[in-house]
């Protein structure tokens, strides 16, 4: 801006300038639009398999580097199957795109969700310890238990089982990730 008018050739420069400009920044623009997709679930608006896989190592190297706690939770929905079963494909989808957004509320704005697969859940937690992420997953599976979920005249009752692991001292990520997936499954045959 300037308190003058900007003469015939300085506009004709400026255009010039703006048409150099506007192609990179659509390029950026596609290009964030782009990557956003390819970590992101479409049905359930979180991260996906692919984003929990890049973000979980740099987490662990940070963590491990600033001595700081990392957890993780394993959700899983609770006898997903017989609502894909019972209701169908498309109560399916939305009992898990509810549990998404139900996850999203229960955790802190610096918790990453992410779907893992099928019926998973991950929840990636920050300078968070054991006894912390265990009342995480606790809140969490409580708020999940007390939703309804309407489909047509039915009424449903969603539950999950949730497991816990926060990463060792010279933990590997398989390790890590296995003992949270076997709290996860530990919780299920104890009644869920």
């Amino acid at each position: 801006t300037r308190t003058q008018r900007f003469a015939k050739d300085e506009l004709k420069m400026l255009e010039s300038l703006l048409c150099c400009l506007i192609y990179p920044l659509r390029n950026a623009t596609l290009f964030h639009q782009a990557l956003k997709m390819a970590y992101t679930d479409p049905l359930t608006k979180t991260n996906n398999r692919t984003a929990f896989n890049d973000q979980v190592m740099r987490e662990i190297k940070r963590a491990e580097r600033s001595e700081q706690h990392l957890s993780l939770i394993f959700v899983d929905i609770d006898h997903f199957k017989s609502i894909n079963d019972e209701y169908g494909h498309a109560c399916g989808d939305m009992a898990l795109a509810s549990t998404a957004a139900w996850i999203k509320d229960s955790v802190r704005g610096s918790d990453v969700v992410f779907r893992y697969g099928g019926e998973e859940f991950v929840i990636l937690l920050t300078d968070t310890n054991l006894d912390a992420a265990a009342l995480i997953a606790e809140r969490i599976r409580a708020d999940i238990e007390s939703h309804t979920l309407a489909y047509g005249m039915d009424i449903l009752n969603i539950t999950a089982s949730l497991g816990v692991s926060s990463l060792r001292g010279n933990d590997s990520l398989e390790g890590f990730i296995k003992r949270a997936d076997e709290a996860m499954y530990r919780a299920k045959a104890n009644g869920r």
